[in-house]
């Protein structure tokens, strides 16, 4: 008997997207036939060869409406010319072809929601698009009665406002040796979308008064900006903006680092109510980190303490925080040693079992 197809669908160009390179593994070494299909821009690097087919729609547009008008277009001409017994829309802006095709053609949709995308800072700061998205997610997600999302929060908001009884398959990373020494000079790592949100306005400033370097790994919406506020604030020689860095090369990267930083500015549901991938590879990687105390990260660190939680993102406070975990090597030592045995607990390793467990109920 053939194995099931399953068909995953992103905006992304497949590249730096660690959720879907690990859910998407998941699936093909269970027998699945997967396939991954993104967007594909002029700078996008070759793809990595993976246990899964890998698929990426060109078109001319960067950002914008008319990306995703075009996009979403192409996205169901391939669908409809490429068959298969499941389609996965990741997030709103790929959720409508993934709907038309599976009516269509009377096969199971899912729907992942890597957060609740119509509390984007922004979408949210812009009335006539938010009341776009909000219409898309009000007709689609009722229309997709089988899901997951990435923590408890959305899962429970989705479910009140549309009846939706989503599984929760939180971002973590693969359980892996950890090999890398930390380098003789102490350095703040940064890792993820340099987006607006992110609390660059305040990290940079706040950089003033930290005696480590800091190294930002990612690119985005806010790169600019970035680089304005380092020259601003003079800390060109304290601040590394890498740009976007592999995956592979990032796991290499972050063990190496002293600490992480995983900050977000409480404009909105989205931020506050986050789960980052980069709270759970700092973990992985063995680093504390600081972090702000927003619901979700509280809830893990009062399980496992792995970071120092801050109560806001004011310059102050950020370097206050860095330096105590520069400066004191009780709590530092003591939040290291956690994220040691954590890391044994919060890994992908484990985490897939839901993941599994949900597909393999779809189909039977």
């Amino acid at each position: 008997m053939k194995a099931s197809k399953i068909t995953l669908t992103v905006t992304n160009d497949l590249t730096y997207d660690q959720r879907m390179q690990r859910i998407c593994s998941s699936l093909s070494r269970c027998g699945y036939r997967v396939t991954l299909v993104g967007r594909g821009i002029r700078s996008s690097q070759p793809l990595k060869k993976a246990a899964y087919e890998q698929r990426r729609l060109y078109i001319p547009f960067t950002k914008g409406k008319s990306m995703y008008l075009l996009f979403n277009i192409r996205l169901l001409i391939h669908l409809f010319l490429n068959r298969t017994d499941i389609i996965c829309a990741i997030d709103l802006d790929t959720i409508l072809p993934c709907y038309i095709v599976s009516r269509l053609y009377g096969i199971k949709r899912v729907y992942d929601a890597h957060e609740l995308f119509t509390e984007q800072k922004e979408i949210v700061t812009r009335p006539l698009i938010h009341a776009a998205w909000l219409k898309i997610e009000q007709f689609a997600v009722p229309r997709f009665p089988n899901g997951y999302t990435v923590n408890q929060f959305i899962k429970a908001e989705l479910e009140r406002r549309y009846q939706v009884y989503y599984k929760v398959v939180r971002n973590l990373p693969v359980l892996e040796p950890l090999t890398a020494p930390q380098q003789d000079e102490p350095f703040i790592i940064y890792q993820g979308a340099v987006n607006k949100g992110r609390s660059f306005e305040t990290l940079i400033p706040a950089m003033r008064h930290v005696p480590a370097r800091l190294v930002i790994c990612g690119d985005g919406n806010f790169l600019q900006k970035v680089e304005e506020l380092v020259k601003l604030h003079k800390v060109d020689n304290k601040v590394t903006l890498s740009g976007s860095v592999l995956p592979a090369e990032l796991r290499l990267l972050t063990p190496r680092a002293f600490i992480g930083l995983t900050l977000f500015e409480n404009m909105g549901l989205n931020q506050y109510q986050s789960l980052a991938n980069r709270f759970f590879d700092y973990i992985m990687a063995g680093i504390p980190q600081v972090c702000v105390g927003y619901p979700e990260y509280k809830r893990i660190n009062d399980d496992y303490e792995v970071a120092l939680l801050i109560d806001d993102t004011n310059p102050v406070t950020i370097a206050d925080a860095i330096n105590r975990l520069l400066n004191d090597t009780v709590l530092y030592a003591r939040l290291k040693h956690n994220c040691l045995l954590a890391r044994k607990v919060l890994c992908w390793n484990r985490e897939e079992i839901t993941l599994l467990s949900f597909y393999k109920n779809l189909l039977t």
